[in-house]
């Protein structure tokens, strides 16, 4: 057997027993889970759910860390720059995996050469939400209202999907209502109860106890898959009679930095599926309109590039920048 041969050989049977002591070690101490977003948003809730339940599993502690700034930018670049060990992970956004890379011209991480996917997580129902006190009282009203004033109706979104929630529906149906930027759905559902925006696409997640208390009306949502927080609601393409606008929905994945041990990224993707799928864990979600969504990671990685194709013809349409 030639030399160079017989070395790498031996290098490739010392790494597979050390990539599974790894596994069978891990983990021995905390992991971290950054969240590109304040607190109280759909990211920060979810990656709270699995990081006790993987403490209370591992007995070890899991701390969710909110690192927010730059469209997720800030959360994504420290996670891809972090030690490849599987103790620290990001909870992405779709934005962050598959539209940031055509919204700026030097993005200072790759979403597919600096991560390793790990699984999906949920997605979640968007909603288009008004005041309960004196905003439109369907889709029709809010329709007629900013054909009235054009230009004079705000709407909020905090993530760069719901921003293209309201784009899309606004320009299907001819309206001219000026999009006002968040850093998260609990800054926007803010501006909405504070006067700054007079109508929000926000994750249900969030919305959901303001409309249970009165304050906040749903007039649509965004996806026709619905679980039962949601199931009363006219999709926005019902309500508005608007039969092409396609569903558009947020969704969440655990990924890790690239160079992570295989046996750790698989290890890490059986637990959250575990959790996930808990009934109770699963009940618990459904009920503020987010569902679970788990793959392995290479199906995951595909579908993060299915999305970014997607993704990528509908910003070339919208001309939208962010530098």
């Amino acid at each position: 057997m030639p030399r160079m041969l017989a070395v790498s050989l031996l290098a490739l049977g010392t790494l597979a027993p050390a990539a599974a002591q790894d596994a069978r070690d891990y983990p021995n101490r905390a992991i971290r889970i950054v969240v590109p977003f304040p607190a109280g948003g759909p990211a920060d809730v979810t990656a709270r759910i699995i990081a006790q339940k993987v403490s209370d599993d591992w007995s070890q502690p899991v701390i969710v860390e909110n690192r927010a700034g730059g469209n997720t930018i800030v959360g994504a670049q420290f996670v891809a720059k972090a030690p490849a060990d599987g103790y620290t992970l990001l909870m992405a956004i779709d934005s962050t995996l598959t539209m940031n890379q055509y919204l700026y011209r030097s993005l200072p991480y790759d979403p597919f050469n600096d991560f390793e996917p790990i699984t999906s997580v949920t997605k979640t129902v968007s909603v288009l939400a008004v005041p309960a006190d004196g905003g439109p009282q369907d889709v029709k009203d809010l329709i007629a209202r900013a054909k009235a004033a054009p230009g004079k109706l705000n709407y909020g979104a905090g993530t760069i999907t719901a921003q293209l929630m309201g784009y899309r529906f606004h320009k299907a149906a001819g309206l001219d209502i000026v999009y006002v930027p968040f850093k998260g759905t609990a800054e926007t559902v803010n501006g909405l109860l504070t006067g700054s925006v007079q109508l929000i696409y926000g994750a249900n997640v969030t919305v959901n106890p303001l409309i249970e208390s009165g304050t906040v009306r749903a007039l649509a949502k965004l996806d026709s898959r619905s679980p039962a927080a949601t199931a009363h609601l006219p999709t926005l393409a019902q309500a508005a009679d608007l039969p092409n606008l396609e569903d558009m929905s947020v969704w969440l994945g655990l990924v890790a930095p690239k160079g992570t041990p295989s046996p750790v990224i698989a290890k890490l993707q059986q637990k959250v599926a575990e959790i996930l799928a808990n009934p109770e864990v699963r009940q618990r979600a459904e009920r503020t309109g987010s569902y679970p969504m788990t793959m392995a990671s290479d199906e995951f990685g595909q579908f993060m590039r299915l999305e970014a194709a997607r993704w990528e013809k509908v910003l070339k349409e919208t001309g939208l920048r962010y530098d």
